[in-house]
């Protein structure tokens, strides 16, 4: 910093306002400086740094299964937020939601020192092990909340499923069969609710669901298991994915899609307008659910930064994301209707 400092012809407190971006610096001798810093190819000791503000600027965040679209456009959406708001970004990335998995990956990122973790939660499982870490540093979820434990951002999957399930009924389906997600994730679950939900409303059957774990193959073998059945004449799938399986299946045996059977996706996948036919679904803005994680946490971070004082965080604070019913082509009336 004293060369810097040498170079631009101006004091060492100069050189650390314009580093820190502080007031009271003439632009030009704002610009002064920086170019000696890029002249020397100077970069700040953030070790050094740190222990002066006891601040990282740093955040943690677990990820599960990147291979998926929903969790690895979340991650992007935080990322692109963190840096947004000056921070950077440690990624833990675990194979598996186990408890012990989740709670080495907190401790990792503690021993980096990072501000706060943003945990793209999807399991009843990493839910319980982020227990025990509440209050130790600032957490947030995403993509799933779980209210009473933690602030968090995500879809109201309930709301989703239940105009996936309307719609397919106002068009005079006697009932809606469903091919869920993985019973251990929130999101399938809520979204296996919701379809129940809309079912019961109307006095109408509900059937028996089929068990998928979010893989097209998944869909496609509970597409084999519905497709003989003439009484099945509207599936809503819970993810898209699965939603492509079911189609495959009933293409193999000549069932038109939505002549005889009509299909219903979640997630709205780039490739669902592209499919044939289009895949109606339920469009989720997995950017702004990283996005708006993202602020919950840097909100935390600030208010229990050093100097600032401890805030008692609001565990049942939550950013809920409104998803949009899409209607494509793979949705009409029954058979004979």
């Amino acid at each position: 910093m004293a060369d810097v400092a040498a170079l631009a012809g101006v004091s060492h407190q100069t050189v650390s306002r314009v580093l820190n971006d502080r007031p009271n610096v003439r632009p030009a001798t704002r610009e002064r400086v920086l170019a000696a810093v890029r002249e020397l190819d100077y970069r700040p000791n953030a070790a050094a740094r740190m222990l002066v503000t006891r601040r990282s600027q740093t955040l943690g965040v677990i990820s599960f299964d990147s291979t998926l679209y929903g969790p690895a456009q979340m991650l992007h959406g935080i990322e692109q937020a963190a840096r947004g708001a000056g921070y950077f970004v440690s990624i833990a990335s675990l194979r598996h939601q186990d408890v012990r998995s989740v709670r080495e990956a907190v401790d990792r990122l503690r021993d980096q020192a990072v501000e706060g973790i943003a945990v793209i939660a999807s399991q009843t499982s990493t839910v319980a092990a982020l227990a025990r870490h509440i209050g130790a540093v600032p957490m947030v979820t995403v993509g799933a909340t779980a209210p009473g434990r933690l602030p968090g951002a995500g879809v109201d999957n309930n709301v989703g499923a239940e105009a996936a399930v309307r719609h397919l009924l106002d068009l005079g389906h006697a009932t809606v069969h469903h091919v869920a997600g993985p019973g251990d994730w929130l999101e399938a679950n809520a979204r296996e609710q919701g379809w129940r939900t809309a079912l019961e409303a109307r006095s109408r059957p509900v059937p028996d669901s089929l068990a998928g774990d979010w893989s097209s193959r998944s869909g496609y073998e509970a597409g084999l298991r519905l497709r003989h059945d003439p009484s099945v004449t509207a599936i809503f799938c819970a993810n898209d994915h699965m939603a492509l399986g079911v189609l495959r299946a009933l293409h193999e045996i000549g069932r038109r899609v939505p002549e005889d059977v009509s299909v219903v996706g979640f997630d709205d996948i780039p490739e669902a307008a592209f499919l044939s036919p289009p895949l109606t679904t339920v469009r989720q803005d997995f950017g702004e659910l990283g996005r708006r994680g993202l602020g919950l946490l840097v909100h935390h971070v600030e208010v229990s930064a050093p100097g600032r004082g401890r805030t008692t965080v609001d565990h049942r604070q939550t950013a809920i994301v409104a998803p949009e019913l899409v209607l494509r082509a793979s949705s009409g009336r029954p058979p004979g209707r």
